[in-house]
């Protein structure tokens, strides 16, 4: 099978990219932007043009024809390469099309890592511990890890190790043997216009598993009539030494999948080893991190962690699609207190309706308990100044957002 990604760099496009190499199909693609998804692939022999008029598509396409075009969710229905396979009779799918394909052809039993908070720390912790018990396993994660590729297909295997999205109703798409849920609170309201058909499409997702582990939390009665379900309560984090609630959450969450599957009663020791995944509380360098966190919930948990950590904490933080913030910006109110300084950045636009108007940082902090602490700033050398003096007097700096912040921070350390 010949098959084409387009925006093969991306976090959910290149681990399937890697799968379908392990899988033995051609793989091709392209991608504006040089990220370390097309570094990798580049090294694996993989050709990727930077070029997305369409034209090195057709090149692949006359030199071979091309079974699958496989594209982002962000992919505008206008995009070129997307009108042009059309045109040419490609099989065009997103992602989830080509993994659910591929977990049938291979008979691979689906183990589902879905919830508004948490996915990509509870698969990295899935993935370690059982790589670490010698489990043969394939797997999808939606960010780069540094114990092995973001996505790997083992002949070996009987389990599939998804992280699995709800944006764009993406987990809608399996019928998973496993799910692991981690939290529901509400978001991507470009895609659920309203908390309703949010909390309606996880029952969905939940009735089409045969068996889930949650946990007892304020929307419990979307799983609780569904059989097959095994709900934890706070108390299953008792006794676990990781930084931070939500991480010992996670790490609970994971050992009750494990014992579910059979394999391992016990693995504290494996999980406290666990080296974490890029940007969720990543540390860059002394007394900075990156950390994805783009919704209250999110910055509450990291900001509770960053404090087990030190009593001088920094916040830079950069909020993440205008639509979003319409509706969280009621939601923000006392989860900063535990930084005694906020650098409040522009809102980082994505996916937005341009008939919405972009609210500013002012209108966003007027409800925040210590907005005396807030600052207003923009990614430039006076923040990098402020950054550099906080660390330099011992305090701990956390870089905070979905967008450009990530990229910018590790742009000033290089």
């Amino acid at each position: 099978m010949n098959i084409y990604f387009s925006g093969i760099g991306g976090v959910g496009i290149g681990p399937l990219a890697e799968i379908a190499l392990d899988a033995g199909y051609e793989v091709t693609g392209s991608d504006p932007a040089i990220t370390p998804v097309t570094k990798l692939l580049t090294e694996k022999g993989v050709n990727i043009s930077d070029n997305q008029d369409g034209s090195y598509l057709k090149a692949c396409h006359d030199k071979k024809p091309i079974d699958w075009f496989i594209y982002t969710s962000a992919l505008p229905e206008t995009h070129s390469e997307l009108t042009l396979a059309q045109e040419l009779g490609i099989k065009t799918a997103k992602r989830d099309e080509l993994i659910a394909y591929i977990i049938n052809d291979k008979k691979l039993k689906l183990i589902a890592v879905a919830g508004t908070h948490g996915k990509t720390t509870v698969t990295g912790m899935l993935i370690w511990a059982m790589t670490k018990l010698n489990i043969p396993i394939s797997y999808s994660i939606g960010t780069t890890i540094n114990f092995g590729p973001s996505g790997k297909l083992d002949p070996a295997s009987q389990y599939f190790v998804y992280e699995c999205d709800e944006f764009d109703r993406n987990f809608l798409h399996f019928k998973p043997y496993l799910s692991l849920i981690t939290s529901v609170d509400y978001d991507h309201p470009d895609t659920y216009p309203t908390i309703f058909e949010y909390l309606d499409a996880f029952h969905q997702f939940a009735k089409s598993s045969s068996q889930i582990i949650t946990w007892n939390d304020q929307h419990v009665e979307l799983f609780s009539s569904v059989p097959g379900v095994t709900v934890l309560n706070p108390s299953e984090t008792n006794g676990l030494s990781a930084y931070g609630q939500h991480n010992r959450r996670n790490i609970a969450l994971v050992k009750a999948g494990l014992k579910q599957l059979g394999f391992y009663e016990h693995p504290d020791t494996i999980l406290s080893s666990f080296p974490g995944t890029n940007r969720r509380f990543e540390k860059l360098a002394d007394n900075l991190y990156s950390d994805y966190g783009h919704h209250p919930v999110e910055i509450a948990a990291t900001l509770q962690m960053a404090r087990e950590l030190s009593d001088q904490v920094v916040l830079v933080y950069q909020p993440h699609q205008n639509v979003r913030q319409y509706m969280i910006r009621d939601l923000y109110n006392d989860q900063f207190e535990p930084a005694e300084k906020v650098y409040w950045l522009p809102t980082y636009l994505s996916r937005e309706d341009p008939n919405l108007k972009v609210l500013s940082p002012e209108e966003l902090i007027k409800n925040i308990s210590n907005k005396e602490d807030v600052v207003i700033a923009d990614l430039n050398d006076e923040l990098w100044d402020n950054i550099s003096k906080a660390r330099g007097d011992g305090k701990l700096v956390i870089c905070m957002g979905a967008g450009t912040i990530d990229s910018w921070v590790r742009g000033k350390l290089a």
